[in-house]
């Protein structure tokens, strides 16, 4: 049995779906949706609200998401952050400027003390986003 160790984000406003959507525009790959309504929520304001998303990518990246449901505290971006390191630089870097675009840049993507380069960004839906582009080895 395989085990995944991937986020799950909690969207408020209904901003699940637009998100989700974002990210597959980010990473690529499959994104499973399903509202409230496709499993019989009785509220009429819920039906579309995404109850559980899944975006798996070719590389076999995940990531989950759902909208928020009435009564559960959302706290926007609390005690979350997404990191996304590894050596393949061009596809790390094309993250990042897609990431980026629109959200707030913290630390600029860029040769840190260690060595890699590295960033942090908080994307347009509030999330953050931890890059770091392994330096190559000698």
């Amino acid at each position: 049995m395989a085990v995944r160790l991937n986020p799950y984000i909690a969207f408020s406003d209904g901003k699940a779906r637009a998100a989700m959507e974002f990210y597959q525009s980010v990473f690529g790959g499959k994104l499973d949706v399903n509202t409230f309504g496709d499993f019989g929520a009785p509220d009429p304001g819920l039906a579309d609200k995404i109850m559980h998303a899944l975006l798996v990518t070719e590389g076999d990246l995940a990531l989950m998401g759902a909208d928020s449901p009435p009564g559960m505290e959302h706290v926007r971006g609390n005690n979350i952050a997404i990191s996304l390191s590894g050596d393949d630089a061009d596809t790390l870097r094309g993250w990042w400027a897609k990431l980026s675009d629109g959200g707030t840049i913290s630390t600029p993507l860029e040769k840190q003390m260690w060595g890699d380069e590295f960033g942090t960004c908080t994307d347009r839906f509030g999330t953050e986003w931890m890059v770091n582009i392994t330096a190559p080895q000698p």
